[in-house]
């Protein structure tokens, strides 16, 4: 078998289906075999896992979603040159501005036409979208008073999903079952197949009571088989892309800058509590319900979808 793969790109965009590049058809044969090989029969579990093994040892699967803009911001003038190859991005931070801030508001995301039409129901989106809103009150919390839409704030956030790229369930689900199976027999965790992954584009902007930007970002990123966990979900990775956005740019707005590289920051404690299904520090969050806690980790250990421990709060 060869095993000198490289990085297996998934590229999306909207209104186009993720494609994915580079040894699709060897890694396909590669897999038949270990399911079911003519001679020997129906392969065993470990046979598969073993098989999988090889294959995550040569193969780091990515999927690459492009920067969208969707003409949701006050500007698109003061962002800055696109930055990073997993994470992509352009930024704009007025750090004076933002650290002279001290209450915010935060509007529900949007979702884009363009997003929309990629998921199967409003259900779906709204699942995407509540995860972005609560993860980014949550974040903000650290530093700012949040409080209700319609009252003063010195800022107002506001994000729209620009592109959803769906997460293929038939591979998320094999990867799943071959981790979980494999647990029993071999010393590490299987990774992810480096196929059907899925991706999150978003743009956003912080606005003072008169509607002047003083940050905005224009985003996108796609799962990849080392850090995200495999969910049974359509919507499985943009769902957990969502935080990440959030973790991004509420960081930007509390510390007055784009940091790049590893965030290393201790989280906050009213970031772990909340985080862990407790009463947000300020009751405007509650808006965007509480989140999963326990229940979450556990839903996404099995792989189950988003919707099993995720139940945003009525509007």
């Amino acid at each position: 078998m060869n095993t000198n793969l490289d990085c297996m790109s998934v590229s999306g965009g909207l209104g186009a289906k993720p494609v994915v590049r580079v040894q699709k058809a060897s890694l396909t044969r590669s897999i038949a075999v270990a399911v079911h090989d003519p001679r020997n029969g129906p392969a065993r579990p470990a046979a598969l896992a073993s098989v999988l093994v090889v294959l995550g040892l040569g193969v780091v699967g990515c999927s690459s979603v492009p920067l969208t803009e969707a003409g949701s911001l006050t500007s698109y003038s003061r962002l800055g040159p696109e930055e990073g190859r997993i994470t992509k991005s352009r930024s704009f931070a007025d750090g004076p501005a933002l650290l002279a801030g001290t209450s915010v508001t935060i509007e529900p995301a949007k979702i884009a036409p363009g997003a929309a039409v990629r998921v199967k129901g409003r259900a779906q989106e709204r699942l995407v979208a509540n995860a972005l809103d609560r993860a980014l009150c949550i974040g903000l919390s650290d530093r700012f008073r949040v409080v209700p839409p319609g009252e003063p704030a010195d800022l107002t956030v506001r994000a729209t999903i620009t592109d959803i790229v769906p997460t293929g369930e038939v591979a998320a689900g094999v990867s799943k079952v071959a981790s979980l199976g494999s647990s029993a027999v071999l010393p590490v965790s299987l990774p992810r197949l480096p196929i059907g992954l899925g991706g999150l584009a978003v743009e956003a902007e912080a606005v003072d009571a008169a509607g002047q930007q003083h940050a905005a970002i224009v985003w996108s990123r796609g799962a990849n088989s080392i850090t995200n966990s495999p969910r049974v979900s359509e919507i499985g990775d943009a769902y957990g892309l969502a935080g990440t956005f959030a973790g991004e740019f509420s960081r930007m707005l509390v510390k007055g800058e784009r940091r790049g590289g590893i965030n290393l920051d201790i989280p906050s404690g009213q970031r772990l509590k909340s985080q862990l299904g407790g009463a947000p520090k300020y009751a405007a969050c509650d808006a965007f319900g509480r989140a999963p806690g326990v229940g979450g980790f556990v839903a996404s250990a099995v792989g189950a979808p988003p919707s099993w421990a995720d139940k945003p709060a009525a509007k």
